[in-house]
């Protein structure tokens, strides 16, 4: 199955995004004629894998190579570098040019810097004297389709630059993006933004359209009504619990990258010693559009019937007559086949993790956090799991959310569990807990915690979750709401004007803007979740709201948002756009710095 996803049923021609980048990519290699080596940032390179197939840059005379502190191999005479704009990057690019001039190798050199170039990696390459040797381009990649209703930024570290470096370059980038979307598809009249980065955002994306304006008259009505921009320091919450639908827990365990995981050829069945293989996960494959959003205890149900039915099938082929329709719809049954065996092993190696008793302790402690009841539990807890050197990202996960329930600890306790973390696990960590601080994650207590508040007037924990036929979006936690997406809900269905007082509670401003001259397009404020005719557009779709989280978002809260989008008297459709797709270890190791 393709690596690149189908985009055929996307709410917006997402397709044309990505032709476009393809072909900014392809345009980029016919310049340079003839044969070429093409060294791609390793970051980049499974960026590009959802754009463009290998073979399609190879049939352009390149060949591939992954940058790293080697020296190039190849016969070319033509070497391209696509980078980002990253200073170690900058040094590997210098190492290898020098080592070919001490060689006494010719070669042409190209850069191509994604998404925009940056004075401060040119000036290294002047201070190494290579600069002039060099052809500089762009190639600008803002944005990457993931799948039929997610796009990426692919900022893994968002978060991190902006709340510990104070470095928001990323926010033009994010909100470059956003601009390059409204060129294809209409200005967006309503920004909702909360969070200081969002609010930025909103205020770039204005600046954006004054300086270089989206033409309104001519593009009709927008084909997106409303965009709403989250920080993820708006809701470090969710992150911290343990995602509980499919997709979530593959990407807990088993780490999904670039919409693909990789494991062990012999856990999907395939007897290759120690080889591993990637399976591909989006929309083109029809049962995991099916199960991905579910709770994980359904998948295992869903998947269980499936087989069954298929083996009663076949049964009843070898000992009754069967028609030729009948034949025909086994047949077609025998098509899912190669899906269903991929789907049974993946479930079947997760419940090797969902089943021990440690990871079903763990989400009792994450429960008991969230509910914010029973400080003394929560504190051994975390206290225990230092003493038994747990993995540190699982220590600081719990403690994060520890911190962040309270509202910070005592000033007694916090000193306390910080000293031993450092005695625990080395005293090199000092970093990683001074980024924590500083971004706000880990702190002394200094106020009462307003977490319970908040949890209570959003409803955030549902009493008698059913997960199997869910009326909530708490079943993608088996019981506790994402706030992110009650937010987003509250935002859909009747403006934040009545949530007000609870925004206030939480991190950072909000603002709520209208743009462009379509007062006649329905605001949300209008929506009370009712469909009105004046939200379709003419051709029969229905509105849409993108939905944007600077800092990451989890694929539980991508689920939670398809499960909203999916009720009935629902006018909207639901894009989402994201630095990046993450889980609470990912996002915890963005600030893990060791010394030295």
């Amino acid at each position: 199955m393709a690596q690149v996803p189908n985009l055929d049923n996307a709410p917006i021609n997402l397709k044309s995004i990505r032709d476009q980048s393809q072909k900014e990519l392809i345009t980029i290699l016919k310049n340079i004629r003839g044969k070429k080596c093409l060294v791609i940032d390793p970051k980049l390179g499974g960026s590009l894998s959802l754009i463009v197939q290998s073979s399609l840059l190879k049939e352009h005379g390149a060949e591939l190579r992954h940058l790293n502190a080697e020296p190039v191999q190849t016969d070319c005479t033509k070497v391209v570098y696509l980078v980002r704009a990253q200073l170690d990057l900058m040094k590997f690019i210098c190492s290898h040019i020098h080592n070919d001039i001490s060689k006494g190798i010719q070669r042409e050199y190209f850069v191509y810097f994604v998404p925009r170039r940056a004075v401060v990696c040119e000036k290294i390459l002047e201070e190494e004297k290579i600069h002039h040797l060099l052809t500089i381009g762009e190639y600008p990649l803002y944005l990457i389709p993931l799948d039929e209703d997610v796009l990426s930024f692919e900022l893994d570290v968002a978060s991190k630059e902006h709340l510990v470096d104070g470095d928001t370059t990323s926010l033009w980038h994010i909100a470059k993006a956003i601009h390059k979307l409204e060129f294809s598809f209409g200005l967006i009249p309503n920004v909702r933004a909360k969070g200081k980065a969002s609010v930025r955002v909103a205020d770039i994306l204005n600046r954006m359209q004054s300086e270089e304006p989206v033409n309104t008259s001519e593009m009709g009505v927008p084909e997106i009504n409303t965009i709403i921009l989250l920080d993820r320091e708006v809701d470090m919450i969710t992150p911290m619990c343990s995602q509980l639908t499919y997709e979530g827990l593959l990407d807990e365990f088993l780490g999904i990258n670039n919409g693909a995981v990789e494991l062990d050829s012999s856990i999907m069945g395939v007897q290759q010693e120690g080889k591993k293989i990637k399976v591909p996960l989006n929309s083109s494959d029809k049962l995991f559009k099916e199960i991905r959003d579910q709770n994980f205890e359904v998948v295992v149900q869903v998947l269980r019937q499936k087989a069954t039915s298929m083996k009663q099938d076949y049964t009843e082929m070898q000992t009754t007559n069967q028609t030729v329709s009948e034949l025909k719809d086994f047949v077609k049954k025998l098509n899912s086949l190669p899906e269903m065996t991929r789907h049974i092993n993946l479930g079947q190696h997760l419940t090797t993790f969902t089943s021990k008793p440690s990871f079903l302790a763990r989400l009792d402690m994450e429960q008991t956090l969230v509910e914010a009841e029973s400080y003394d539990i929560c504190f051994e807890y975390i206290e225990e799991m230092i003493h038994k050197q747990e993995p540190l990202i699982n220590v600081l996960r719990l403690l994060i959310l520890f911190s962040i329930t309270n509202s910070g600890l005592p000033k007694k306790n916090f000193d306390y569990l910080r000293r031993e973390l450092l005695h625990s696990y080395g005293f090199e960590h000092i970093a990683t807990l001074n980024n924590l601080e500083k971004s706000g994650l880990l702190k002394k207590q200094e106020t009462k915690s307003n977490w319970i508040t908040i949890k209570r007037a959003l409803r955030l924990v549902v009493e008698d979750t059913d997960t199997a036929n869910p009326n909530d979006i708490s079943y993608v936690f088996s019981g506790y709401a994402p706030l992110s997406i009650r937010l987003v809900q509250h935002a859909i269905r009747s403006g934040w004007r009545p949530i007000e007082e609870i925004l206030k509670l939480l991190p950072g401003p909000h603002s709520d803007i209208k743009r462009g001259g379509f007062s006649s397009s329905p605001s949300l404020d209008s929506l009370n979740g009712s469909l009105h005719n004046s939200d379709k557009i003419v051709d029969g779709r229905r509105s849409l709201v993108l939905v944007v989280f600077i800092g990451g978002v989890t694929s539980a809260e991508i689920s939670a948002l398809r499960f909203l989008s999916a009720q009935e008297g629902m006018a909207y459709d639901i894009i989402v756009a994201t630095t990046k797709i993450v889980n609470g270890s990912t996002l915890t190791e963005t600030f893990v710095e060791k010394l030295g």
